[in-house]
């Protein structure tokens, strides 16, 4: 039994297990893939106050550190399903029963995929979501990234100090990234930009050979390539908590000003929440909300 279970490993989890172990709770984290979540796939990290610039995995192993000093007990695994019972919350994983007395949900979103046939079959042999953890494996490869976001800035950035060429498609005419982000971009010469076309088809059948567009106007072209960068957004994965919880007609789930969701020691942080701004600054704040939530309403029990 612990006082605090946390789902998910992210910044805002993280942040919530710091908070809620210097209460002086008994943590739990969980998690299913990665420590950092999202931004320890992050190659550069330059808008968190008072850190000029930093690695998104560095940045996430500072944090696992310090709650790991804290006496945060971690386990691997992937919460498959969550009931309460009076007062207390059970989460089966795939390999045990977590019990707690309170849960703050952090489990952020995953990558949005392609819809398109033989997508699944090509992750991993030549479609990759993350440029920091597969970019080196193409070095002197001309390769495709898709999206128009900061991520997609981001991991083109770290792409063509690796590779030959990258060829940045984007569905619109302009990038949804901070200028400076833009700029850089702009100046590398081994960077093509292609707007307003979208992704229509995969060649290849056991790897990825080449690329298939179609313009706005109707017009399809090639690209040959062997590897696909995917950065088109996340979607949430919050069905298992639907008993407990208010989803949003896009999956998100609700919860008030301090964290809480509509079962009453049932709390939720970061991305995987519904709101307008989705950063590591608000990840962090919402984790300490979440954790501070937490302990009124486990000082509430007593």
């Amino acid at each position: 039994m612990t006082d605090l279970l946390i789902i998910g490993a992210g910044a805002s989890g993280m942040t919530a297990a710091l908070y809620a172990l210097r209460n002086g709770l008994k943590v739990t984290l969980l998690e299913k893939n990665n420590l950092g979540g999202q931004v320890a796939e992050s190659p550069r990290v330059e808008n968190f106050p008072t850190i000029e610039s930093i690695s998104g995995a560095e940045l996430a192993e500072r944090l696992f550190e310090q709650i790991t000093k804290l006496g945060v007990n971690f386990v691997f695994g992937q919460a498959l399903s969550i009931e309460k019972k009076g007062d207390i919350f059970f989460v089966q994983t795939e390999f045990e029963t977590l019990q707690a007395k309170a849960v703050v949900i952090a489990a952020g979103v995953e990558h949005r995929k392609l819809g398109l046939p033989n997508e699944n079959g090509l992750i991993g042999h030549g479609i990759s979501y993350c440029a920091l953890c597969d970019g080196a494996f193409y070095s002197g490869e001309e390769v495709v990234l898709i999206g128009d976001g900061n991520t997609a800035l981001q991991h083109s950035l770290l792409l063509s100090s690796q590779c030959k060429g990258v060829h940045i498609v984007t569905m619109f005419d302009k990038f949804f990234g901070d200028k400076n982000l833009v700029n850089a971009l702009k100046k590398k010469p081994n960077v093509k930009i292609t707007h307003n076309a979208k992704l229509v088809g995969l060649i290849g059948e056991k790897t990825l050979e080449g690329l298939v567009f179609e313009t706005m106007e109707g017009e399809k072209f090639e690209l040959k390539s062997k590897a696909l960068f995917v950065a088109i957004g996340q979607v949430p994965n919050n069905k298992i908590y639907e008993t407990l919880v208010d989803l949003s007609p896009d999956g998100y789930i609700i919860a008030d000003d301090n964290m809480a969701t509509k079962t009453s020691g049932l709390f939720v942080a970061g991305d995987c929440r519904l709101k307008k701004v989705r950063q590591l600054t608000t990840a962090c704040a919402d984790g300490a909300i979440a954790a501070t939530s937490a302990s009124t309403y486990l000082e509430s029990l007593i």
